[in-house]
């Protein structure tokens, strides 16, 4: 496994790029509102990723082995959709909860993140399974730091979901990021401690989980690319960009609006 170690000057890009990415989720916050579509959304983004950063949306036209070109420049997933949802005519409607995914880039490096948005006022159940991915994301994120595993990450991950009664998607993952969207090594959201890639001091990475309400299962639509779960239950996923420092971690995609990192987290900047 070749995985990239940045150098000093690609660590300051890739800030840019994360930073960037982060502002774009700012922008968009206060357009998520019921009767608005996906597809207006994902058209205020791609204007102001290109025309305000001067950026280039990553996802537009992106054609991993085996997919069809993504045909817009964000993922919008909605409720019951867990990742890769793809803008359209689709209303949102009060109570919707969705997951908007950005990746720009910028300079020749990637920035990418997500987050959970409230249309209106979702109920109990939905907030909380938005909440706990949430402490989720920040369980791994806080696992993070030189000599550490990447099953340190997936076991934080796994553990504080399942202990809820929720479930955790296992064919998507987080992964490493910079000159290329999608680099080596691949990030777990379940494991066991003391397993798998050491982490070192340079290395960046996504960490994304998906967390469902129901059961783990999931299907893939006609479109290719929109992944929902199975038994139709609620799904919720949040994402940062980290950096492994030399004593522990740097979140490189925290914004102006970016939400705090919950009151319980307790973790190692470097």
């Amino acid at each position: 496994m070749a995985v990239s170690i940045k150098s000093p000057q690609e660590i300051e890009k890739m800030r840019i790029a994360g930073r960037l990415a982060g502002e774009v989720l700012d922008f968009i916050a206060p357009h998520v509102k019921a009767g608005t579509t996906t597809g207006a959304l994902d058209r205020l983004c791609h204007d102001f990723i290109s025309q305000e950063l001067k950026s280039t949306p990553a996802p537009l036209n992106y054609a991993p082995p085996g997919y069809q070109p993504f045909p817009k420049s964000i993922c919008t997933s909605v409720n019951h959709v867990v990742c890769h949802g793809v803008p359209g005519d689709k209303k949102l409607r009060a109570g919707d909860i969705i997951n908007i995914d950005i990746t720009v880039i910028k300079d020749g490096f990637h920035g990418d993140t997500s987050r959970m948005f409230y249309v209106g006022q979702p109920a109990i159940q939905a907030r909380r399974l938005c909440e706990v991915t949430y402490e989720c994301l920040w369980r791994g994120i806080d696992s993070v730091r030189p000599g550490a595993h990447l099953g340190d990450i997936g076991h934080a991950i796994q553990s504080h979901a399942e202990a809820r009664g929720y479930s955790v998607v296992r064919e998507f993952c987080g992964h490493g990021i910079g000159r290329k969207f999608h680099e080596e090594p691949q990030v777990l959201h379940y494991g066991r401690p003391g397993v798998g890639l050491r982490l070192e001091s340079g290395m960046t990475f996504t960490i994304e989980p998906m967390i469902n309400a129901g059961k783990a299962d999931i299907r893939q639509l006609a479109d290719g690319w929109t992944v929902v779960t199975k038994d139709h239950s609620l799904s919720a996923q949040w994402e940062h960009t980290v950096l492994v420092t030399h004593s522990g971690y740097e979140v490189l995609t925290v914004s102006a609006g970016s939400p705090p990192p919950p009151a319980a987290h307790a973790g190692t900047h470097g």
